[in-house]
């Protein structure tokens, strides 16, 4: 059967060998691209009429209204993990300006055998002259075919330089040059995937096998940033010996000079059958990368996969709406049960639909559920749940964790799907740990009390975090609590002796804590703009410091706040980092002065709430706090070993 697709939903692919066919309605210039972990292509990795045939995949030599990509997915290296099915409109030929002039694109996959196994309609075009119309891809160390119909304005130069590369317009000026339709042949030649030497393609000139992922911070309130993908050390070699006059090595002397080895193979499956998941798939030099790689893999998919799921449901609704249209529109319908077979008709085909959908996405959530519960007992402790029980093995680190996890995210589709809500360390925002009982069905039902505890428990839960995943002695944590009004919340970090001092109280606490950072702000800054880090007070404490601020404004003049602003622009990048706990509404006081600081942290929620957003199909992912589980003492046992290991570390 074959599956039919709507923009972002995916289909697994049962062969190796298969063959991609458009209709079109007229020429259109067919190129496919290979890419990178991270999405990123090169120049040798582009297939077009003027080099047909690269990595796996061969095009057309010419611009035609029916072009068929053949692919091979066993010929397709280690390091590509994306090809990417390009149609762009011909130059210069008196043909249509514009997708949106013409009928809609359609495309089928086929298999070896010659059955269809996804096909694709590309609708709501309009000014678009290039477009990705799918994705072939790996997941899981399966392949998978992902319905796109991504399209750009300003034609392949601006397709192909927003999949980052650099000579972008010199090589769609190439292409567009090298695809002028020609007159067909009467028998048109088979696409052959392989060359008369057996191998399929060119080869590729100065492949490496290791990749440089972008890096990317978290999500951001109400449409920020996802985690992107994690940069493996690049190491590098030396030029020449010590001494020989030729360049010197800056490498790390213990820095792996060898490539990552290989992600681990997921266990054989029964034919028919999807792959079995296995923890660390995914590219990257250590454990702890790849399980940061298949987190945000698996949060894309689940994206993308709820997105489909929409799609369908709204393409079937509107459908269902324009056939009870048609049907109350037409004077026959009225007359006899020929209007009520139409309107059931109508409904019968929209809930088959939806089920479809529906069917589908259950199977897309299933492999993620199996995925999710090998990874979630394989996370280290920065990745991991308060509740994982690599916690109580818990041992001070001797190196910072590449991420650390905030929470949980989900969609309502999926309430039982919980995807880990990591953020890349050193910190690069502060954290507005909300208070306040606006914007969130749970915060509505507590009393405004009960609101602002759970809002400096999780402030402290989060501290405490930090202080477990740095190395003795570079994180040091700072408290203002003006009216003592979270004396017994701070109670784990005050008894344990994690604090670098006593909570900051009343407006002289106040005034004198924020001075000290924003005295040890402009020193650092000073020091790193002039080059001098060697003129810094010896006695200066060097490492990551947070400054937690409770029950904000209370206490604050407006010199403090002044400060704090200044704190939150300048001091992450000399590591002095943010942690208010406040309502925004009491903020208001204040009057716009403070919104760059709402804005510029990082707003998380002692309860779950739905203010988190992609960056992809712009879903209310709803954010999940991690809470302690009560009666369990993991929390002080991991501030204890880090007051232990400080002690012994100063020694």
């Amino acid at each position: 059967m074959t599956a039919e697709l709507v923009r972002g939903q995916n289909h697994p692919l049962p062969d190796a060998r298969l063959e991609i066919r458009v209709s079109a309605g007229h020429p259109v210039v067919a190129c496919a691209t290979c890419a990178d972990e991270r999405g990123a292509v090169r120049d040798d990795w582009i297939a077009h009429p003027g080099a047909p045939a690269v990595h796996g995949v061969e095009v057309p030599r010419q611009a035609t209204e029916s072009p068929r990509f053949a692919v091979d997915l066993s010929a397709v290296p280690a390091a590509v993990h994306r090809l990417n099915i390009l149609l762009a409109l011909p130059e210069g030929t008196g043909g249509p300006a514009q997708f949106g002039a013409t009928a809609a694109p359609f495309l089928a996959v086929v298999a070896e055998d010659g059955s269809e196994v996804a096909s694709f309609t590309i609708t709501g075009l309009d000014t678009e002259t290039a477009l990705v119309a799918v994705e072939v891809y790996r997941r899981q160390g399966a392949w998978k075919v992902r319905a796109m119909g991504q399209g750009y304005a300003g034609g392949l130069a601006q397709l192909l330089g927003d999949q980052g590369l650099a000579t972008a317009r010199e090589t769609a000026a190439e292409i567009q040059a090298t695809a002028a339709p020609r007159t067909p042949r009467t028998a048109p030649a088979p696409l052959n995937t392989r060359g008369a030497d057996g191998a399929y393609g060119r080869p590729a000139s100065g492949q490496t096998s290791a990749v440089d992922p972008t890096v990317a911070d978290g999500l951001g309130a109400g449409g920020g940033q996802a985690p992107a993908p994690a940069e493996p050390q690049q190491p590098t070699t030396p030029d020449a010996p010590p001494g020989s006059g030729g360049p010197i090595d800056y490498a790390h002397p213990r820095r792996r000079s060898a490539p990552p080895p290989p992600p681990p193979t997921a266990p054989a499956a029964e034919p028919g059958q999807p792959a079995r998941p296995v923890a660390g798939d995914a590219t990257g030099w250590s454990m702890e990368e790849r399980l940061y790689n298949q987190i945000w893999g698996m949060f894309e998919d689940l994206a993308r996969a709820v997105a489909a799921y929409r799609s369908a449901v709204e393409f079937a609704e509107n459908r269902l709406d324009q056939e009870l249209d048609r049907a109350l529109s037409d004077p026959r319908s009225r007359i006899g049960g020929a209007g009520d077979t139409a309107r059931a008709a109508a409904r019968a085909k929209c809930e088959e639909l939806t089920a479809q959908a529906r069917q589908a996405l259950d199977r897309d959530l299933a492999q993620l559920s199996a995925e999710s519960d090998v990874v979630e007992p394989a996370l280290p402790p920065a990745f991991a749940r308060w509740d994982n029980p690599v916690w109580h093995a818990y041992r001070v680190p001797m190196e910072i964790p590449m991420a650390l996890r905030l929470g949980d995210l989900q969609l309502p589709e999926t309430p039982e799907l919980r995807i880990p809500f990591l953020i890349r360390l050193p910190l690069e925002r502060g954290l507005w740990v909300d208070s306040g009982r606006t914007g969130s069905e749970a915060a509505m039902m507590l009393d405004e009390g009960q609101l602002r505890k759970l809002a400096v428990d999780c402030a402290v839960s989060h501290a405490a975090r930090l202080l477990g995943v740095y190395p003795p002695g570079e994180f040091t944590v700072h408290v203002i609590d003006p009216a003592r009004t979270a004396t017994a919340s701070l109670a784990p970090l005050v008894e344990s002796g994690a604090l670098a001092g006593p909570p900051a109280t009343g407006a002289q606490g106040v005034s004198d804590t924020l001075a000290k950072l924003t005295q040890r702000v402009d020193l650092v800054t000073m020091a790193v703009r002039g080059g001098a880090a060697d003129a810094l007070p010896p006695d200066l404490d060097t490492g990551e410091q947070l400054l937690i601020v409770n029950d904000f404004p209370h206490g604050f003049d407006d010199r403090a706040v002044t400060q704090l602003r200044y704190l939150a622009d300048e001091g992450p990048a000399v590591g002095v980092h943010l942690m208010m706990v406040a309502d925004r509404e009491d903020a208001s006081a204040y009057g716009p002065v403070l919104d760059p600081l709402w804005r510029s942290l990082l707003r998380i929620t002692p309860v779950p709430d739905d203010h988190l957003a992609d960056p992809w199909v712009r879903h209310a992912w709803t954010y999940q706090p991690l809470t302690v589980p009560p009666g369990s003492a993991v929390l002080r046992q991991v501030l204890d070993a880090v007051t232990a290991a400080r002690r012994n570390w100063g020694r």
